[in-house]
């Protein structure tokens, strides 16, 4: 069994996207476990408190029953078993159908990031527990190999060629999701499918001023401290991205309008009070735009990037909406890229 168990991670662990891995790994757990079911919950960002989101859920019996998970997910706003598991903690506890639930938090790398829930007959020995949290610590580690090559070498934020993967990746959810339509409609799933995707461009004001009057050594490192500000204005589920020089994108999954603009403005209202090293004050300016299933990356970004020019002409500082602006009659709907080089 251990010889079958190594073979299984060896063989998930050789996939490069995410969503592979993601499924690969709970089909191996699904075996050798032999639960009821398997559930991969993301962390989203939410007010006040971060949302769980299924991105994959399998069984032995074939399709799951959503009311046990749902009930436990659906408790309150944010329930005592998540707030344990978000500080790393195992949570054990009932499921509908007289069996049990053990929820297992995966740490990204400063905090935890989704959740595995297993849903069994009987309790699982600590034994079993650890060899999961070994199994998911190894995946950890291949993603974190994985991110080395996909991530900016000054920011640490994911790098352009990434962005490109995970844009057609986000596509292909949404363009996928009315062939779900025949499966269990849970409170959850209904309320992702109507919420939108968001892509924001963010542009450091002035940046070149900047590395004019104080070298680019400064220049720099206010490009590394709003990539630690960016991390900490939104959660673990959010993509951050530098894009080239002083811009910046953050997709934004499942989001409503208000919390899109809400992240966005807390963004920059952080890094408008930060006070920067010898440089002193610095501000952004932020256009975003819905994410459409039809999108190709260079026409999303023309939207945003149009925002973003309207943002910059009207006294920069500011988060500009593009959908916003063209209902209010500000934009011509003809995109065309200003400052973003789109491939």
């Amino acid at each position: 069994m251990p010889h079958l168990l190594l073979n299984g991670v060896a063989s998930a662990t050789t996939h490069r996207d995410r969503d592979d891995l993601d499924r690969a790994v709970v089909r191996l757990l699904l075996e050798f476990i032999a639960p009821h079911s398997i559930t991969l919950l993301h962390l989203v960002a939410g007010e006040p408190v971060p949302r769980v989101e299924e991105r994959v859920r399998m069984s032995r019996g074939g399709d799951v029953s959503a009311a046990g998970l749902t009930q436990l997910a659906q408790q309150a706003d944010f329930t005592a078993w998540q707030q344990h598991a978000l500080r790393g903690e195992v949570v054990r506890c009932d499921a509908a159908g007289g069996r049990l639930t053990t929820i297992l938090p995966i740490h990204g790398a400063n905090d935890v990031v989704a959740m595995l829930v297993l849903e069994t007959a009987a309790p699982l020995p600590d034994r079993t527990v650890e060899l999961v949290r070994g199994i998911l610590r190894i995946v950890r580690n291949h993603l974190a190999v994985l991110d080395y090559g996909e991530q900016d070498t000054l920011t640490g934020l994911l790098n352009r060629k990434r962005f490109e993967g995970q844009f057609d990746r986000l596509r292909q959810r949404m363009t996928a999701a009315p062939a779900n339509a025949g499966a269990p409609v849970t409170a959850g799933r209904e309320r992702r499918l109507q919420e939108p995707s968001w892509l924001a461009l963010v542009d450091i004001d002035h940046f070149k001023s900047i590395n004019d009057s104080y070298g680019h050594l400064f220049g720099d490192e206010v490009l590394l401290l709003i990539s630690q500000l960016m991390r900490r204005s939104f959660r673990g589920a959010d993509q951050l991205f530098r894009f080239g020089g002083e811009e910046f994108i953050v997709i934004l999954e499942h989001a409503s309008e208000a919390g899109a603009l809400v992240a966005l403005e807390r963004l920059r209202t952080a890094i408008e009070t930060y006070r920067f090293p010898q440089v002193g004050s610095v501000t952004v300016s932020v256009g975003y735009t819905r994410i459409r299933p039809q999108d190709v990356a260079t026409l999303c970004l023309a939207r945003a990037d149009a925002a973003l020019y309207y943002a910059k002409s009207h006294g920069r500082n500011n988060v500009r909406s593009c959908e916003q602006l063209l209902a209010a009659g500000e934009l011509n709907g003809e995109f065309k890229c200003g400052t973003v080089d789109l491939f």
